[in-house]
């Protein structure tokens, strides 16, 4: 018998602080990054107000190294990906479990420098700029500018 499920999640934010790469012991590259995205909900009162949704994120292999080069707290991404639900015993002997989202693709939709200044204000229209990175799966080609940015290495 075959079951079929969806686990997608799709997110636009802003980091509330910088990406931080460790390496695996298996030598694979992860970044994990916080994500705020702000909803407007009813309260009590009967008057609509901003309300902020906090989401741990995961990014592995080569898009985990140009995240943690090119993204600085307060940046906006879109990420696309999945969720995914672990756990793991503490050394004192507690149990604890966790769900975070994995990303499969990360867009950088703000243009900025690789040392997280943002871009010049009057280069805003500026065309965008292609960055070659290397990465576990080969080349990766970047695009940096007023669209997003897309890469295409497998993880």
């Amino acid at each position: 018998m075959s079951y079929s499920s969806i686990n997608r999640v799709v997110l636009i934010g802003r980091l509330t602080s910088d990406p931080e790469l460790r390496a695996l012991p298996s030598g694979t590259s992860v970044c994990n990054l916080r994500l705020a995205c702000n909803g407007v909900r009813k309260a009590d009162d009967g008057e609509y107000a901003e309300k902020p949704n906090f989401f741990n994120v995961a990014v592995y292999g080569a898009r985990a190294e140009s995240v943690h080069r090119y993204m600085r707290r307060g940046r906006q991404v879109a990420i696309d990906g999945r969720l995914e639900w672990r756990d793991w015993e503490t050394p004192e002997g507690l149990k604890r479990q966790t769900v975070e989202i994995v990303a499969e693709r990360v867009q950088f939709l703000e243009r900025g420098r690789a040392d997280g200044q943002p871009a010049d204000p009057q280069a805003a229209g500026a065309p965008a700029e292609e960055l070659e990175l290397e990465g576990d799966g080969g080349r990766e080609l970047v695009t940096v500018g007023g669209s997003a940015i897309e890469d295409d290495v497998e993880f």
